[in-house]
């Protein structure tokens, strides 16, 4: 298959991007910094040389960078079997007090570069009725937690792009899945003071991706919800 994962340069969407590979699936991956993402398609090109790897950074907060992605990964001439929304960014602060557009950051960030890129692969996908959509949500799409703010709320609007998108595409014969991890281990828990035996592995989400990818056409997993054993932090 052929996966399309944003945010691919590291934490969980490198955990993405690890697991499909290990399985033999081509990558077309995004992310925002042009230097790590080079750094991550090296290292999977040279790890899995069976498969191919194409790489393009792009601000997918901006619609027009979204939609010019979703042309140039059409334009590489394979079909797109599965797409993880994972592009985002996480901001702490309160409703009342965070920066004055905070709400819009998170929201281009978290929600509509999602909208964009899926809207620009659905018609090939919707012509071959074939076809799983990944967003990778929150467990702070389901419940309000301190210091929660705009991130959450952008992360509760896309796990309602989500429940819509599924409604939309069961007709066309597409799966789309809302993955809602609690904290898991990556590179920016580095410094925090967090044990990393505290929180999941984001291997551990990646696994509950694939296995998700590798039901039969008849099922689909609507809802992925995961939390460390000792539960939230």
């Amino acid at each position: 298959m052929n996966v399309v994962i944003t945010g691919a340069s590291k934490g969980l969407g490198l955990a993405f991007a690890e697991i499909f590979a290990q399985g033999g699936h081509s990558l077309t991956l995004c992310a925002r910094g042009a230097a790590d993402l080079d750094k991550a398609a090296s290292h999977l090109r040279t790890a899995y040389p069976g498969i191919t790897v194409d790489a393009k950074p792009a601000d997918l907060s901006k619609p027009d960078d979204a939609k010019a992605f979703g042309r140039w990964t059409l334009e590489r001439g394979r079909p797109v079997d599965i797409l993880i929304n994972n592009a985002g960014r996480f901001v702490m602060g309160n409703v009342y007090d965070e920066p004055e557009g905070t709400l819009e950051e998170m929201m281009t960030t978290n929600v509509y570069s999602a909208y964009h890129l899926t809207r620009a692969l659905l018609p090939p996908m919707m012509a071959r009725r074939q076809g799983h959509i990944f967003n990778i949500c929150s467990i702070a799409s389901l419940q309000a937690y301190k210091y929660g703010g705009a991130y959450s709320v952008s992360k509760f609007a896309l796990l309602g792009f989500s429940k819509n998108l599924r409604e939309d595409m069961k007709p066309h014969g597409i799966k789309v899945t809302a993955v809602c991890p609690g904290a898991a281990w990556t590179a920016s828990w580095d410094g925090s003071g967090v044990a990393p035996e505290r929180i999941m592995k984001a291997e551990d989400v990646a696994r509950m991706v694939y296995a998700a990818a590798m039901l039969s056409p008849q099922a689909t997993v609507e809802d992925i919800i995961m939390r460390p054993q000792l539960g939230d932090l």
